[in-house]
């Protein structure tokens, strides 16, 4: 793995993405994203939070390419950005649901 110093810029961009993630709302409509393109009133509906809202954290997450968005028709759909996203969402909800070892101090 590359050894980072603290002034590189590639720690800033991890940063704010991890600060974006950090998020719960953010969260789980990126979650919702994962396995298949979702549209937005999907989304909304099955997290109970208004359009509005969804599409504002939409804008966001697009931004910092973690989303990617197609339009079918009046419809936009989205989806990770790439598999690298659904990657490390896919590896830390495994990491969580392990047992703890008892080795943690």
């Amino acid at each position: 793995m590359k050894s980072y110093a603290e002034s590189d810029p590639a720690i800033a961009q991890l940063a704010d993405l991890f600060h974006l993630l950090g998020d719960p709302t953010r969260l789980r409509i990126v979650l919702a994203c994962l396995t298949t393109p979702v549209a937005v009133s999907a989304i909304a509906a099955s997290l109970h939070l208004s359009g509005s809202l969804v599409s504002h954290h939409l804008r966001l997450l697009r931004a910092a390419r973690i989303v990617k968005s197609e339009r079918h028709g009046k419809q936009v759909f989205y989806t990770a950005a790439d598999g690298h996203i659904s990657d490390v969402l896919c590896d830390m909800l495994e990491h969580i649901a392990e047992p703890t070892s008892g080795n943690e101090a």
